[in-house]
C-alpha cells in the first residue's frame, strides 16, 4: 500500500499542468464571483460614486507555471486567499444588513414617536371642542355697557330670586409671580399690558379682561408674560361662564408654548373647563397628560389640586 501511494504521487507529479488546467476554470469563477462581490459592497458604501470607475482593489494575480514543477503549492496558496476574500465578503454584507436593520428600526421608532405626539394634540383638541348649539340657544349675555345702564321705569326686582354671581375659581398661588396691580407703569409694554388685564380680572370686569389679555398673548407672542396672559384669558372665560371657550384658551396655550411658565395650569384648567362641559373622562385624560407632560412641575399646591380634581372626575 505504501510503494502504490509513492507511485500515485509521482503520477500525480508527472500530470500537474494539465490538472492545473482543469481546476483554473472553477477558480476563475470563483475570482469572478469575488469582484462582482466587491464591486456591489463598493456601491452599497459609496452610493455616490461612479460604478464605473470603482474597479476592485483585489485583482486575480498571474500564476506562472512551470513545466516540469508541481502547481500543487501555488494553487493551494490561491485558493486559501480566495476563500479569505470571500469570507471578507461574507462578513461586510453581513455588517451593511445589520447596518440597515438598525437604520429601519430608527425610521420605525421616529414614525411611531410623530404618530404619537399628533394623537395626543388631537386628543387635546377634541377635548376642548365647544359643545353642539342647542335648538333653542339661551339668550345673549349681558355686556358691561347693558349692566351699566338704569334699569326701564316701573320695573322692580323679584323678591326671592337674588341674582347669581358667577362662582370664581380657585387662584394657584403665585398665579401672578408678584405682580403689583396698582397703575405704575413699569417701561415694560407686555408686562403693563398684561398688568392691565390682570387687574380688570381681579374686578371680575371679564368681558375687557379678556380683549386686553388676548391683544397681550397675540402682541408679545415670545414674551414670559404671554404664557400667562394665555393662561389668565382662559380663567376669564371660565369665571365668565364660557367653558368651553376657556377650554379652547387652555388648550391653544399648551399647544402654542408647552415650554411656558403657565402651560401646566392651562392643562389643569383645561381639566376644570372640561368638568364644567359635563365631560369627566376627557377631563381625566387631560390630568393623565398632565402627570406625563410635567412630571416634575406637579407639586405643591397644583399637585393637591390636582388630586382632588382626580377625584371629582373619578379617575381611574
Amino acid at each position: 500500500m505504501t510503494r502504490f501511494r509513492i507511485v500515485l504521487a509521482a503520477m500525480l507529479a508527472t500530470v500537474a499542468l494539465p490538472a492545473y488546467a482543469a481546476d483554473q476554470g472553477p477558480l476563475d469563477q470563483r475570482v469572478d464571483r469575488i469582484e462582482k462581490q466587491l464591486r456591489a459592497v463598493q456601491r452599497k458604501v459609496f452610493p455616490g460614486g461612479d460604478a464605473a470607475l470603482q474597479a476592485p482593489e483585489i485583482v486575480r494575480p498571474e500564476t506562472n507555471v512551470t513545466v516540469g514543477v508541481p502547481a500543487g503549492t501555488p494553487l493551494n496558496e490561491l485558493s486559501a486567499r480566495v476563500d479569505a476574500l470571500e469570507k471578507s465578503v461574507a462578513q461586510l454584507t453581513g455588517q451593511i444588513e445589520q447596518d440597515q436593520h438598525r437604520l429601519d428600526l430608527l425610521s420605525q421608532q421616529a414614525a411611531q414617536d410623530r404618530q404619537e405626539f399628533a394623537n395626543r394634540i388631537k386628543l387635546l383638541e377634541s377635548a376642548a371642542a365647544p359643545p353642539p348649539v342647542a335648538v333653542n340657544p339661551p339668550p345673549p349675555a349681558v355686556t358691561e355697557e347693558a349692566a351699566a345702564a338704569p334699569p326701564p321705569r316701573n320695573t322692580a326686582p323679584v323678591k326671592g330670586k337674588p341674582a347669581i354671581a358667577p362662582k370664581p375659581t380657585p387662584t394657584l398661588p403665585d398665579d401672578t409671580a408678584a405682580a403689583d396691580t396698582g397703575t405704575s407703569a413699569t417701561g415694560d409694554p407686555a408686562e403693563d399690558a398684561y398688568m392691565a388685564g390682570y387687574k380688570l380680572w381681579t374686578q371680575k370686569k371679564y368681558a375687557q379682561a379678556e380683549t386686553t389679555l388676548a391683544a397681550v398673548a397675540k402682541k408679545y407672542p415670545r414674551h414670559r408674560r404671554a404664557s400667562y396672559a394665555q393662561n389668565l384669558l382662559g380663567r376669564a372665560y371660565l369665571d365668565d361662564g364660557q367653558p368651553a371657550r376657556a377650554a379652547e384658551a387652555f388648550a391653544a396655550n399648551y399647544q402654542t408654548n408647552p415650554r411656558g411658565e403657565r402651560a401646566p395650569e392651562s392643562l389643569y384648567y383645561l381639566g376644570q373647563s372640561l368638568m364644567a362641559l359635563k365631560k369627566p373622562a376627557d377631563a381625566c385624560r387631560v390630568y393623565d397628560e398632565l402627570a406625563s407632560a410635567y412630571p416634575d412641575k406637579v407639586e405643591g399646591a397644583l399637585k393637591a389640586r390636582v388630586t382632588a380634581a382626580r377625584a371629582d372626575a373619578k379617575c381611574k
